[in-house]
């Protein structure tokens, strides 16, 4: 029988060298474990060994809350136009342009109807990888359009945020946003609707700054980044050094800002027991 290595002065040297294919392994930023990307997917992308959630988009996202997989979305292909002619090395439309190719979507939000375990919802879910997941004119108009359709149709509301905040391409255009879906939501609250909001990493800005924290119930998946400003404005606002995690979830859960820190894995369970507890 021939060998089928071959040993040299440095290594030994196999003819059957095996390539692995990308996307096959990943590791996980803050333990360094390396993952099966498939099982890493069947753990809805948090690692196995501590914890860590992987950013996920607004596609996963549904996959994992909506009964089945099924739902029914709203204003898909709503797209931003750009009234104050921002221009930059790429222009404002391209760079809507390039998103849409990158991501299969028409803007950094997602609006559909479902069920969950069952149980009617409006949900909402943003999409970091769509221009850092911004508040423009098309988001703002999005989430009103829901709001609406909850107090219509009487069914509640969840909203799930990952956004650097503003798209300042927009300018005071997108800040108008925060004023928006802020008034929409206290007509929400006054027709006794419940609505639900859901933080994940990051979610900071002007989206922070209005609907992500009015929820009537407020969760955050753990570790993620909450925050208006970066650490370097506030210190300098302020004049004091901050505590160590200061914007993470468990900070925040610990302030009492928000009302629960809540597993990826356990969240369409968790979302279940409050709208049972609400509705059934």
């Amino acid at each position: 029988m021939g060998k089928w290595y071959e040993r040299t002065e440095n290594a030994i040297l196999t003819d059957e060298k095996k390539e692995v294919p990308n996307g096959v392994w990943i590791k996980c930023p803050n333990c360094s474990e390396i993952i099966y990307f498939k099982e890493l997917a069947r753990n809805q992308h948090v690692c196995f060994k501590c914890n860590h959630h992987f950013r996920i988009n607004s596609e996963q996202y549904l996959e994992i809350l909506c009964d089945a997989g099924n739902y029914r979305e709203f204003d898909s292909m709503m797209l931003s136009g750009n009234p104050l002619e921002f221009s930059d090395p790429q222009p404002y439309r391209d760079q809507l342009i390039a998103a849409h190719q990158k991501t299969g979507i028409y803007e950094a939000i997602r609006t559909v109807e479902t069920l969950i375990n069952g149980i009617k919802v409006n949900l909402a879910v943003m999409d970091f990888r769509f221009i850092g997941g911004s508040m423009g004119s098309v988001v703002g108009e999005k989430i009103a359009r829901m709001v609406d359709r909850s107090i219509t149709d009487k069914i509640p509301l969840i909203i799930i945020s990952a956004s650097g905040g503003a798209r300042m391409q927009e300018g005071a255009l997108s800040l108008m946003q925060m004023a928006k879906t802020a008034s929409r939501l206290a007509r929400l609250h006054d027709a006794g609707i419940l609505y639900i909001s859901v933080l994940t990493h990051p979610t900071t800005g002007g989206v922070t700054a209005s609907f992500a924290m009015l929820g009537d119930m407020i969760f955050a998946e753990p570790g993620a980044l909450i925050g208006f400003a970066g650490p370097r404005v506030i210190r300098q606002t302020i004049g004091e050094e901050l505590p160590e995690g200061f914007q993470t979830a468990e900070f925040l859960l610990k302030k009492g800002f928000i009302d629960a820190v809540v597993d990826r894995r356990y969240l369409k369970k968790t979302l279940n027991e409050v709208l049972k507890f609400y509705y059934a």
